[in-house]
């Protein structure tokens, strides 16, 4: 753990966190089609993300201070799971949201942990397909389905 470099991340992230939180009060609180405005996940996720900013700096002032040692950054790992990222934002209205999910999560859990593929796939699948129920069935919004040419409805 870099300490120095963990605490400017999460005073960035914080920063970050809280534009969302402010940002999202812009955005309308209501879609078409849905109970559920296109506010609530970047409201949500801002507050998520500025707590976890706040628990970070807090942990490197907590943190004790340790011998440090050059540590070599993965750039392979990093550029594996960018790459998964931009294409899943490419993709996600295109294959959906449960099978783009699903791909971008086992693309990262196989990345940054070899083996175990059953248990990536069923977390993956899980994952996904639970976000989609909630997020649909249960507060009545809206995501991109599963994709028409694969018959399970778009």
């Amino acid at each position: 753990m870099n300490r120095t470099f963990d605490r400017y991340a999460g005073i960035v992230f914080l920063a970050v966190g809280t534009a969302f939180m402010i940002g999202s009060r812009t955005i309308s609180t209501s879609a078409y089609g849905s109970n559920v405005g296109a506010n609530i996940f970047p409201m949500i996720l801002g507050g998520l993300l500025a707590l976890l900013s706040l628990r970070l700096i807090y942990e490197t002032f907590r943190a004790q201070k340790t011998e440090t040692k050059k540590q070599n950054l993965d750039y392979k790992r990093f550029g594996i799971i960018f790459a998964a990222a931009v294409l899943y934002a490419y993709f996600l209205e295109e294959i959906g949201f449960v099978i783009s999910t699903f791909l971008f999560l086992l693309i990262g859990f196989q990345t940054m942990q070899k083996g175990k593929l059953l248990t990536s796939i069923v977390i993956s699948g899980a994952f996904s397909y639970g976000v989609y129920y909630l997020y649909v069935n249960v507060l009545d919004g809206s995501l991109p389905g599963f994709p028409a040419w694969l018959g399970l409805g778009g």
